[in-house]
């Protein structure tokens, strides 16, 4: 006997073997399954539609022991206490009576309990407006019972069983009369439900047994096709795969030994996507490692400036400005810190450009005025933390300050289907036409090799590389007309991975 081809255990050929026998056996059972599917939801219906049927039975079996009885004893039972036949302290003693807090407790538990189970609607609101009698009827109880104690008021007594306890212990009798009338329509819809679902089994048995002829005629093919439909999936696998596509995998279950060569196809492709995969993902936390390095450089200068402009006001003894500039400087300082993290809500985000802008218009209080308009219903959503301050910096360094009079910053933002819109826009110096194509060019290319506008390359870049070139900046301008930059990401919420990062 010659060896095989495809080394392998003793244990292992005979579990990829798989004979046509095996394989019309499996498709014999596969025609009889769904008749055995169709018997257990048969079966599964019958038995909730049975409970269903109990539930409800035993529903209206506890109301209506109520009523026959309730209304009856209660209003024996308050008559003989208000016309002293019996006094209450006697009354559990007396066997033909019963004490009327216990009756109405036990109807509340018991109709609570049916309210609390009872989903039909009709059925609960008559259940809900017997809860309210029973309320109001035991206030009228307590009336009557504090005029006992009190005594020497009979006729108000009467007036009362006459005009109050009557009256509601006859609601309620009509509220569960009323609740057993629908509980007995829900029997009839039950009923007429299941009786639905067992002609509409006795159809679906009857389609079924002409699917199997279909079937029986289709048995050679589907046998055929069953050993040609491997050798198809691995042939388009590795066409994808020679066509650069290394994510190809080739789904073959057959227990044969073509399965065997999928199998070790499958472990080279993934082996393949998985180094492919691990050098993008070092290139990229490289990348991001010298951005963030490249980013906290924006810091010293700002916070150089602040202290001097702090330690300005105290020499003036203008120390609650110093104060105040202090704590803006540390609530700036603790978002950016973030505890780590690269993406914030647009929350913090605004409150860090407020913090910035606060610190910023005590030191150019003459020439800085600034507004920051951002829907709240935004404020959930996730941005790139130091992605506003940047271009707010930019626009009062090199719009604001250069016009040399007083200017004004707008930052704004909105949602368009499943983008975020934010600008911000200055009334400064702005660019010529040569100048913004320049600015232009720069924020396109890597920000350490930007020669000019590192804070908006900065920006642009890191947008990009998280959640993809679609998104990104643009900038308008026009010489003495001020500059707008608008920014695009994704309307993404917390907890949402953008697209094309993966968790770290």
């Amino acid at each position: 006997m010659e060896p095989s081809v495809f080394p392998q255990k003793a244990s292992e050929k005979n579990h990829i073997r798989f004979s046509i026998n095996k394989k019309i056996l499996i498709l014999s059972a596969a025609i009889v399954l769904p008749f055995l599917i169709f018997v257990a939801v048969l079966l599964v219906s019958m038995t909730r539609y049975n409970r269903r049927f109990d539930k409800i039975v035993g529903n209206m079996t506890i109301a209506n022991n109520y009523n026959l009885n309730f209304k009856e004893e209660m209003d024996e039972s308050l008559y003989k206490l208000v016309v002293g036949y019996v006094d209450y302290e006697e009354i559990s003693e007396n066997g033909s009576l019963k004490d009327p807090y216990a009756l109405i407790g036990e109807l509340r538990g018991e109709f609570t309990t049916l309210r609390d189970i009872t989903t039909e609607t009709e059925s609960r609101l008559w259940l809900e407006s017997l809860l309210r009698n029973i309320d109001t009827l035991e206030k009228r109880v307590d009336d009557i019972m504090e005029n006992i104690r009190i005594g020497g008021r009979y006729d108000e007594n009467i007036e009362e069983l006459d005009n109050n306890i009557y009256i509601l212990t006859e609601l309620i009798q009509d509220n569960i009369q009323y609740y057993i009338y629908y509980q007995t329509k829900s029997m009839e819809a039950v009923t007429t439900d299941l009786n639905r679902q067992i002609h509409n089994f006795v159809i679906a048995c009857g389609l079924l047994g002409m699917v199997l002829l279909v079937l029986t005629v289709l048995v050679t093919y589907l046998i055929t096709a069953d050993i040609l439909r491997p050798i198809k999936v691995l042939y388009d696998a590795t066409q994808r795969v020679s066509q650069g596509d290394l994510s190809a995998r080739a789904d073959v279950a057959s227990r044969d030994e073509i399965e065997i060569l999928a199998r070790g196809f499958n472990d080279m492709a993934g082996n393949l996507q998985l180094l492919v995969q691990r050098t993008k993902e070092d290139e990229q936390k490289l990348r991001k490692l010298d951005l963030r390095l490249l980013q906290e450089q924006i810091n010293p200068h700002f916070l150089y400036n602040t202290l001097d402009t702090i330690v300005w006001l105290i020499e003036d003894n203008k120390a609650d400005e110093a104060v105040n500039m202090v704590v803006t400087l540390s609530n700036f300082f603790r978002l950016v810190l973030s505890r780590g993290r690269e993406l914030i809500s647009l929350r913090e985000e605004e409150q860090h450009i407020r913090s910035y802008l606060e610190i910023q218009e005590m030191r150019y209080h003459d020439i800085l005025e600034y507004d920051i308009r951002i829907d709240p219903a935004l404020y959930d959503y996730q941005i790139l933390k130091l992605t506003l301050q940047p271009l707010v910096e930019n626009a009062l360094y090199h719009g604001i300050k250069y016009k040399r009079a007083k200017g004004y910053i707008r930052v704004s933002g909105e949602k368009e289907g499943d983008v975020l819109r934010l600008s911000v826009r200055d009334d400064g110096v702005g660019m010529d036409e040569r100048e913004l194509e320049q600015l232009r060019r720069e924020i396109r290319r890597p920000c350490r090799e930007t020669e000019k506008g590192f804070g908006l390359a900065n920006v642009n870049e890191r947008i990009r590389m998280y959640f993809g070139p679609e998104y990104g900046m643009e900038i308008q301008s026009q010489k003495g007309g001020g500059t707008v930059v608008n920014l695009t990401i994704p309307a993404v919420k917390e907890e949402t991975e953008p697209a094309g990062i993966g968790k770290r």
